[in-house]
């Protein structure tokens, strides 16, 4: 399970350095942190693991949003992009705790977004799964809490609290994690390399002739239809991929941390272009793809000594309660 989280989130720093494949990234990437999320959703609809998602989640978003707000203050909205925008700092406080406005409210930090709209996902699955018992009924309030999702940013432009459209959409991702865990992660089944084989020509087809812009943040889904199918067979096609894979070690580390690479990846990139700036002189940059591929191992490399000291000292930055 680590090493498919490990994946996703190297794919989210990759995918935010602008490469040829950025749509392809986009069509499956945040679909498969929403469909793990729901594989571990426990079975029984107690409070406890509400409190629990809280810790895991929106201590963790609250403290690092701070953190990159203050850094924005003081010092990146000085430079660069951000300087010439001259975005207002009472704005982007208010996006701390609002989580979407895009770079007029989000300025420090965008990707945090994912944070509180994961946690809502499982809010609204766990209200749901609570108190409504039959099944069917269950299913029919996700299906039209999806369809919901999906008409709001067709009838309106207002971002709403914690990307809530956004949440809703991604309820069909978390609920067939929650009904296929055992199946995608757990348990062996006959015909896996079969199912592995079928569903790499899918993905292969969807990825050439029927790709599409994607962008959740923004509620850019193209065809939804599309979305939905295009999303779920690339999220199947890399987690049984991942099931026949032998285990990469660093990839299981970096699966365990993907909150924090989450938080720190663009500044991340902002220190590499510092170095780069002081070290060549110049402040454009056109990275060809190659580079863009080894900035993403500066960019780990960068992060991993702040990845054990986070983990030994200040873990509730990593939403654990311990150091691990």
């Amino acid at each position: 399970m680590d090493q498919i989280k490990g994946f996703g989130i190297i794919l989210v720093v990759y995918g935010h350095n602008f490469p040829v494949i950025e749509n392809y990234i986009y069509s499956f990437h945040m679909p498969l942190f929403f469909l793990i999320a729901g594989v571990f959703h426990p079975k029984k609809s107690n409070f406890e693991i509400v409190k629990k998602r809280v810790q895991q989640l929106l201590i963790p978003y609250f403290l690092w949003s701070f953190i990159l707000f203050f850094f924005w203050l003081f010092l990146g909205r000085k430079y660069g992009e951000s300087a010439a925008l001259d975005l207002s700092p009472i704005k982007n406080f208010i996006g701390v705790f609002y989580a979407q406005g895009d770079i007029d409210y989000m300025n420090w930090g965008i990707p945090m977004w994912f944070l509180p709209s994961i946690f809502l996902t499982f809010l609204i699955f766990w209200l749901i799964k609570k108190f409504i018992q039959n099944k069917k009924n269950q299913f029919l309030v996700i299906i039209v809490s999806v369809f919901i999702g999906f008409l709001i940013p067709r009838f309106t432009n207002i971002n709403l609290f914690w990307s809530l459209d956004v949440s809703l959409v991604s309820l069909i991702f978390y609920t067939f994690g929650y009904y296929t865990k055992n199946y995608l992660f757990f348990n062996k089944w006959r015909g896996e390399k079969i199912a592995l084989f079928i569903l790499g020509i899918l993905h292969l087809i969807f990825s050439l002739f029927l790709l599409q812009e994607v962008d959740m943040y923004r509620s850019t889904y193209g065809n939804e239809f599309l979305f939905i199918i295009n999303a779920l067979v690339g999220v199947l096609f890399w987690c049984n991929l991942f099931k026949v894979l032998p285990i990469f070690k660093f990839l299981s580390f970096f699966g365990k941390n993907t909150i924090p690479i989450l938080a720190m990846q663009v500044r991340s990139l902002t220190f590499i272009k510092l170095v780069l700036v002081l070290t060549i002189g110049s402040s454009v940059f056109n990275f060809t793809e190659l580079e863009k591929i080894v900035l993403v191992l500066f960019q780990l490399l960068l992060m991993f000594p702040i990845l054990l000291l986070i983990n030994k000292y200040v873990p509730f930055l990593n939403g654990k309660n311990k150091s691990i």
